[in-house]
């Protein structure tokens, strides 16, 4: 039975209240980070903070996926928004670094569900047309937060103390999970049978290794380590295809990637994190060198390019859901991708900032073409029983894109810096404020070692764009309709 338009509405309100809850977590608290490592006496593990959530985030994907179709997308999701705010209140109460650590890998686990069962639930209760629109308002949560969080965070660790980084989500969860409660249908679950356990573990092992594997790369301490990681990675992750093809009911359907929307739709997921997640925290570091600006001004560049993303995400959705026709955004969406970074690459040294800050945009206006959009045209090419399993592939893929991707650039930065810095420079306590202390002549020598190092990595970025193009350029010609039913023919009628 559809839901009444009120009921929908709250829907709509309550998911996107969950998903901002749960992109604005990792942005905020990205702030407080030093300032709760050192009052608990542990800076130095202070990372895991941050990995630990990673991880647990990110390896839950295909399992809540596979849950959400077994058991309805409304358990999953009541039940990830319960345990996030109860973790967030055991974050808040820590008294020590393993303390904190556990809270944080409980509240990543959670966090999985949130926009995994936000995005299931927009596919189960809205027709293939309607879904852009809406995942777009959800995803809008992502670049705000962006936007906000990290001088949110600021501002609640320097008022009220970092406690409240983690509890203030406590009130904005329980006015959430209220909502979920009264709006979110019952949805009925799909096919059942035995639950793919062996795919789970060989997946899970696969996936904590290959993510400890990249975050150890560039650390010369760790390299037996990261060694032994990438080869568990490798195992472990063949182990899973193996698995994956002799299982009756698999955790991820590889049969599905015969079809060209979800193969050529799951790659261009891809290119979100690999191309743009990847190299959006390094660009303050690089202006504050390469251009010799401040820690403030540095700032504008993401910004522009993260509210350029907000502006196209939000309106190819509006603009899918009244035609039925995407295939032009990603396609275009790539296509500025690729021009504004290799505009990036081609930037001299001492351009005026204004320049490579119209150029991200452009970056962020093509990429928000099809960031949420992409989701919901291959949430459309699958069965509405595999909706969870295929969305969560979907995500998957991306956030292992963007993390791979993200230590590979952090690890080429770091032992490129270090080769070609001048003489008496150390890479390894090299900041901003200390390079902008020299005299000009060393400032100059410094800006053109970050500008030969990035232009590669933005080269690099901008082929990834390519492959984009080339992939959107294979996603069929079909248009999305206003049934629930599968994608139809663009020859078809589509109601208005």
């Amino acid at each position: 039975m559809p839901l009444s338009p009120l009921r929908f509405r709250l829907l709509v309100t309550s998911l996107l209240v969950v998903s901002f809850l749960g992109a604005l977590d990792n942005t905020v608290v990205s702030t407080a980070i030093a300032t709760v490592a050192g009052q608990l006496g542990a800076l130095e593990h202070m990372s895991w903070i941050v990995v630990g959530y990673m991880l647990a985030s990110t390896v839950l994907l295909p399992v809540l996926g596979k849950l959400g179709d077994r058991i309805g997308p409304r358990a999953v999701f009541l039940s990830s928004v319960t345990v996030f705010i109860l973790a967030s209140v055991a974050c808040g109460f820590a008294g020590g670094i393993v303390w904190l650590i556990v809270a944080r890998v409980i509240q990543g686990m959670s966090s999985a569900g949130l926009q995994l069962m936000s995005q299931t639930i927009i596919a189960e209760t809205t027709t293939p047309r309607q879904r852009p629109k809406y995942l777009a308002i959800i995803g809008a949560a992502f670049p705000i937060a962006i936007l906000i969080g990290p001088v949110l965070g600021g501002i609640i660790t320097d008022t009220w103390g970092w406690p409240w980084v983690f509890w203030i989500n406590a009130p904005v969860g329980i006015v959430a999970l209220a909502l979920a409660v009264v709006a979110v249908p019952h949805i009925a679950p799909g096919r059942r049978g035995r639950f793919d356990i062996a795919g789970a573990v060989a997946l899970t092992i696969g996936l904590v290794a290959l993510v400890l594997a990249v975050t150890w790369v560039g650390d010369p301490a760790l390299a037996g380590g990261t060694i032994s990681a990438f080869a568990v990675a490798a195992v472990a992750i063949v182990a899973f295809f193996v698995i994956e093809l002799r299982v009756d009911e698999p955790l991820v359907q590889l049969s599905h990637f015969t079809d060209r929307t979800v193969a050529a739709g799951t790659a261009i997921s891809a290119i979100v994190g690999i191309g743009l997640f990847s190299i959006t925290s390094y660009l303050p570091t690089y202006f504050q060198m390469a251009y010799r600006t401040s820690a403030t001004v540095s700032g504008l560049v993401p910004i522009a390019t993260v509210f350029g993303m907000l502006v196209s995400n939000l309106a190819t959705g509006w603009l899918v859901s009244r035609t039925g026709h995407y295939r032009i955004y990603p396609l275009v969406g790539t296509m500025l991708g690729a021009a504004g970074l290799g505009v990036m690459a081609l930037l001299p040294a001492g351009a005026p900032l204004w320049a490579p800050t119209v150029a991200m945009a452009v970056v962020g206006l093509g990429t928000g073409a099809f960031m949420s959009l992409i989701v919901a045209v291959v949430q459309s090419a699958v069965p509405r029983e595999e909706t969870g399993t295929m969305t969560a592939t979907v995500n998957l893929v991306r956030q292992v894109g963007a993390t791979v991707a993200t230590a590979l650039i952090g690890g080429i930065i770091g032992t490129s810096v270090a080769m070609l810095l001048p003489g008496g420079l150390d890479a390894a306590t090299l900041t901003p404020a200390i390079v902008h202390a020299q005299d000009v002549a060393i400032q100059r020598q410094v800006a053109d070692v970050y500008q030969s190092v990035f232009v590669p990595i933005f080269f690099g970025l901008a082929a990834t764009y390519l492959v984009g193009v080339v992939a959107s350029i294979l996603l069929p010609n079909i248009r999305l309709s206003d049934d629930p039913g599968p994608l139809r023919d663009a020859t078809e009628s589509v109601p208005a």
